[in-house]
């Protein structure tokens, strides 16, 4: 029988190799023909969209292989409603579904009820990691820890003096190895605004062209600034 092995890690930092190390064993002495191997690194049992999986099941459509062996069944995956649809997936092609750790042959009637409560209990488990995930922040937030990145340090100084040689916003990035946006942001000059646009305090005389002040600050009265009034000039 043709055997197609399917394999995951969560973090890109585990090795996948211990599960088919497993499942290779597996074949041999069982006399199975291991015709393909399907290893998915760094990727969440949740998604349900994986390069590795989708590669599985297209081949699994153009019948490649008569079975599916994976070294537990949260390997494949997490969710209960993905897992159910994979199973009547396999099941309408006529391939066998085979949990290793969890002595699971999909062939019998006592094999799918057992997949069921399985994936049930799998799926339970990652909403339980999901809420203390989620009160270990609330937690931590509460005791005034800031989370998320670190701000990293920009020496506006260094941003400035770059521009002034002439260089890019990307290559003064590069340079100092920050966001182009933060080089941006560096770089946009400071302008108090009110939500209608600029306003001009009482008591500040208004200069025109020539840079007089076109009124004493005693007469000076406030102006809001918007676009329109920018273009059509100042009123007298």
């Amino acid at each position: 029988m043709r055997v197609g092995i399917y394999g995951r890690d969560s973090t890109g930092k585990q090795s996948p190799e211990m599960q088919l190390v497993e499942l290779r064993d597996y074949c041999q002495r069982r006399g199975l023909e291991v015709v393909g191997e399907y290893v998915d690194h760094g990727i969440s049992g949740a998604r349900e969209r994986r390069p590795q999986l989708d590669r599985l099941m297209s081949d699994a459509h153009q019948r490649r292989f008569d079975a599916v062996l994976v070294w537990k069944l949260d390997r494949f995956g997490r969710s209960l409603k993905h897992l159910v649809n994979a199973l009547a997936e396999f099941e309408a092609l006529g391939i066998i579904f085979i949990s290793l750790r969890d002595n699971l042959d999909l062939s019998t009637p006592s094999g799918r009820l057992m997949f069921q409560i399985i994936g049930a209990m799998a799926e339970f488990e990652r909403a339980l990691i999901r809420e203390r995930v989620k009160a270990g922040l609330f937690h931590a937030r509460a005791r005034g820890k800031r989370i998320g990145r670190p701000k990293a340090f920009v020496d506006c100084q260094a941003v400035n003096g770059l521009r002034a040689e002439g260089k890019s916003l990307r290559v003064i990035a590069a340079i100092l190895s920050i966001p182009v946006a933060r080089v941006r942001r560096v770089l946009r000059p400071s302008v108090p605004k009110s939500p209608g646009g600029i306003l001009a305090q009482v008591g500040e005389a208004i200069h025109d062209a020539t840079g007089q002040p076109e009124s004493s600050p005693e007469d000076a009265i406030p102006i809001r600034l918007t676009p329109n009034t920018i273009r059509s000039g100042f009123p007298h």
